[in-house]
């Protein structure tokens, strides 16, 4: 009897994974993604890339606004009888009793290394933090969040690359990497270990609030906030009552204040004295500029201290 996989899985992070999955000959019965999300600006209904790369190859797909006590998602589920439930950043929580319907379990792939940066944002918060690498884990899900144990885990360094560059680089490596993850689930060869609990670190889900830049900070924290935030909430500042967002910067070796802007290419002096060159960069409002575009007509010059206002 052939096998039968449930894929779980919303944004971008997901596609590659469900593509391997399908292009290479495993059995995806059905499809779990969150609904079709209406834009804030006009009332254009967006669905998640999960429900297009789902569409584009044929799989059904199920998008229910939540699964806890939904009897009609249960039994559907149950029917099923699948042998194993594949979850990728679905971002939804699992009742127990749903988990108990497939043969083999639900098994998830975490982009950190467990069990450190368990939650909503480990690939931001990695970053943020200035860790020096990151990866996925390969884990059992259970009632705690990102708490199951863990089969295998996959390491990259982190170079200074941003939340988009690191994302893609992550999905890709757990696109080869599940398929042979599900051959051992299958085959009873799967090891799965405790995590250490008393290590685990959080990675709560980012709010907007925190992009907001203190001059003060050293330049690898601001880069850290720069990168990790890109490309949205974005890290930005204030100045003149208008927002400004810095998409992409490097570390400068400018002296001055802390807070001066130190060139007409927007360099700004940071709390260790070294500074930031802001490389690209979004007025409110308006569209995304290279600095010398943004310099031609900014209020924005050298000699101003930006505050922290």
């Amino acid at each position: 009897m052939p096998k039968r996989i449930i894929f779980m899985g919303t944004p971008m992070f997901a596609v590659p994974i469900l593509k391997s999955l399908y292009q290479n000959g495993y059995p995806v019965t059905c499809v779990y993604t969150q609904p079709p999300q209406r834009s804030k600006r006009g009332q254009k209904v967006n669905k998640s890339p999960v429900q297009g790369i789902a569409e584009t190859l044929n799989i059904e797909y199920r998008a229910p606004e939540t699964l806890k006590d939904n009897d009609e998602e249960f039994e559907y589920i149950k029917n099923l009888q699948a042998d194993l439930a594949v979850v990728v950043a679905y971002g939804q929580i699992i009742p127990k009793r749903i988990l108990d319907l497939t043969k083999k379990g639900f098994i998830n792939i975490h982009a950190s290394l467990l069990p450190k940066w368990r939650g909503a944002a480990p690939i931001q918060r990695s970053i943020m933090n200035l860790e020096k690498e990151t990866g996925i884990s390969m884990m059992k899900i259970s009632e705690e969040l990102d708490a199951g144990a863990v089969s295998n885990q996959y390491k990259i360094e982190l170079n200074g690359e941003n939340t988009e560059e690191v994302s893609e680089k992550l999905s890709l490596l757990a696109a080869e990497k599940i398929l042979d993850e599900i051959d051992d689930v299958l085959d009873d060869k799967a090891n799965f270990i405790e995590q250490n609990h008393s290590d685990a670190t959080y990675a709560p889900k980012i709010e907007k609030s925190e992009g907001r830049i203190n001059w003060n900070d050293s330049s690898d924290q601001i880069i850290g906030k720069v990168n990790g935030l890109y490309p949205v909430p974005g890290a930005w500042f204030n100045y003149a009552g208008e927002r400004y967002k810095i998409l992409k910067a490097k570390i400068g070796s400018a002296v001055g204040k802390v807070g001066e802007v130190t060139s007409d290419e927007l360099e700004v002096i940071c709390g260790d004295n070294k500074s930031l060159k802001i490389l690209e960069i979004q007025r409110q409002g308006k569209r995304v500029q290279s600095i010398n575009e943004f310099m031609l007509g900014s209020r924005i010059k050298k000699g101003i201290i930006l505050s922290n206002d």
